[in-house]
């Protein structure tokens, strides 16, 4: 096979042009399980056959609801090459939301991980048109998938999945996934073979990967994101590796030791501050080294051409010393990582590529399958505060309006990769999808650079808000230059209607507890640092400082620290990691109006 027009043809083209003996693996019981080209194929048509034994027709819903493995991955195959429709579920969701989920997408089967996600399916089951559930790991009255589903199809004849797989047409839904959303119900965006095959075909020559390297793969496989830079992988015959969780990550990526992986901005900062954390215990010569490095990596300059005395210090002390053990802690072989989803920190860009592990900045959405823009990987064009430039295929319009700054407008999309409507729901297609144009909700400019336009996200339409004296704020661009500030790890700028704008912070508790020992603050706890008066009069000044960026109607007047970080258990983020406006603002609905009483504007 010389080519893919749909999903499940990509394994097929894998195993004609690179075939792998560690396509897929992950570990169990200590040991790297390891499935060939050959072994995905021949599962993922064992899959078929039971799937039309249980009578599923095209354009049936199946349900995934697992952590990343192969058997993910099969299912997949399994599902999209009899014209069936895969609805891949998060497994951090709420019995409400799987209910929801599973009724409004009609699923009639699902697929689970493990015990724990059996159970709750389980307790929700007559509540909808589901048959039956079968779970990879063996669980007590549920169904396996191995030594009860794979069964099924014993008998069934590979004729009947050829003949399948050959009416299936690239234009044809191919998978409804529910976005996380920050407010309401999740909408199903419906997306065909096309879409996602438009991607892929448009991202496989803008990453760094050939058939010799091998991955790292953490991300949910439920997010077209890592969904779709895994179909990129299999296309380039790359060797998948599965984090075994999120907890296991560092000690996989120094067993796997991959060449290349995708990560959103939450867990790059994280990595960051475990970095960060580890330089705590040095001290005299080495802790001195540790400060001129970062220093140098905070403000590196991809584009500068640095004098012979900076790049004599850079490879033969930095490096050697500091950013190589970096290195060694991500496996020792990342040459990149492309991060989306959510706005990165530029400063997180810098200071990983310099330390040789180049970050890669894109953009998209569910509803455009995921990519519209994406950075180069090229030390000359690559363009750090920015989501890079628009993939081919694809154009990209800004529309201006009211309360966005000069050259900004929401930017619209339009291409093959734009998706088929919302499941269920033609209002909200028509509201998102006017003349093939996809309105993506957020706002953005042009940057002019190199001869390019590289894309700049600024905000999100619904997030800008005006202030009671009538003056437009766009809390994005607040957040992200606060965020600069190395103590400050969560943020929510808040002021619409108020007349003044306020902030809700959670802080770095590594970083600033490091800074309370060196300032003779005690440091008992989380609660404890917050209340501090010598905390509080320097994240002021800290603010005060980022403050002159702004105008004085956008500058953040007063703030309150948080002692609890922001997380999808807790609900203040979703999946993606995205903060939700609406419920953060609830939960601390007394403090913010704290903010606020008894104050005048100012």
């Amino acid at each position: 096979m010389n080519d893919y027009t749909r999903l499940f043809d990509i394994i097929y083209y894998q195993q004609a042009q690179f075939p792998q003996h560690d396509a897929f693996c992950r570990k169990e019981n200590g040991a790297w399980i390891k499935y060939s080209t050959d072994d995905i194929i021949r599962l993922g048509t064992q899959v078929s056959l039971s799937l039309l034994a249980l009578g599923v027709k095209p354009d049936d819903k199946i349900a995934v609801v697992s952590a990343n493995r192969p058997e993910w991955n099969i299912v997949d195959l399994g599902v999209l090459q009899i014209g069936a429709v895969l609805v891949p579920i998060y497994p951090t969701i709420t019995e409400e939301e799987y209910e929801f989920i599973l009724k409004d997408g009609n699923v009639k089967y699902i697929f689970v991980g493990d015990e724990g996600l059996a159970k709750k399916i389980s307790n929700i089951k007559d509540k909808t048109e589901l048959i039956d559930i079968y779970s990879f790991d063996k669980v007590a009255g549920t169904k396996h998938f191995a030594t009860e589903f794979l069964e099924l199809g014993k008998e069934g004849n590979k004729a009947d999945v050829d003949t399948a797989r050959a009416a299936v047409k690239p234009e044809q839904l191919a998978t409804i996934i529910y976005t996380s959303g920050t407010t309401g119900n999740p909408k199903g965006v419906m997306l065909s073979h096309n879409n996602v095959v438009s991607n892929v075909k448009a991202v496989k020559p803008l990453l760094p990967l050939n058939s010799s390297m091998k991955i790292l793969s953490f991300l949910p496989l439920c997010h077209i994101f890592e969904r779709m830079v895994v179909y990129v992988y299999m296309a380039n015959g790359i060797s998948i590796y599965y984090a075994e969780s999120l907890e296991l990550i560092a000690d996989n990526l120094k067993e796997v030791k991959p060449d290349f992986f995708t990560s959103v901005p939450r867990l790059l900062e994280k990595v960051y501050m475990k970095l960060e954390a580890a330089s705590s215990n040095l001290d005299g010569i080495k802790k001195k080294i540790y400060v001129a490095a970062m220093d140098f990596a905070v403000n590196y300059d991809i584009h500068k051409q640095y004098g012979w005395w900076d790049n004599f210090l850079y490879k033969n002390v930095y490096d050697k010393l500091i950013f190589s053990k970096w290195r060694e802690a991500l496996g020792g072989n990342v040459k990149g990582i492309v991060t989306g989803a959510a706005k990165l920190n530029p400063k997180l860009a810098r200071v990983f590529t310099a330390a040789g592990i180049m970050i890669s900045e894109g953009y998209g959405q569910t509803e455009s399958s995921p990519v519209i823009t994406v950075n180069p990987f090229d030390r000359d064009l690559i363009k750090f505060g920015t989501v890079g430039k628009v993939i081919e295929g694809v154009d990209v319009h800004l529309d201006h309006r009211e309360g966005m700054g000069e050259g900004e407008g929401e930017i619209l999309a339009k291409g093959p990769n734009v998706m088929m409507g919302y499941y269920n729901r033609p209002d909200a297609t028509a509201a998102t999808v006017k003349d093939g144009w996809l309105y993506t909700g957020d706002v953005g400019k042009f940057i002019d650079f190199k001869g390019g336009k590289y894309l700049q996200i600024t905000d999100r339409v619904k997030e800008i808000f005006k202030t009671s004296g009538g003056k437009y704020v766009a809390p994005l661009s607040l957040e992200s230059k606060m965020k600069e500030i190395p103590f400050i790890e969560q943020m929510l700028v808040i002021g619409e209607n108020r007349n003044y704008v306020s902030a809700l912070i959670v802080p770095n508790f590594p970083a600033l507890a490091e800074w309370g020992k060196k300032h003779g603050v005690t440091v008992t706890s989380n609660e404890a640092l917050v209340k501090s008066p010598e905390v509080k009069k320097m994240m002021q000044a800290e603010i005060d400082e980022k403050n002159k960026s702004f105008g004085n109607w956008e500058t953040i007047k007063r703030f309150e620290l948080l002692p609890n970080e922001w997380t999808t258990e807790t609900g203040e983020l979703t999946p993606t990691t995205k903060v939700r406006r609406k419920v953060v603002m609830e939960k601390y609905a007394d403090l913010i109006e704290g903010l606020y009483s008894g104050v005048k504007g100012v």
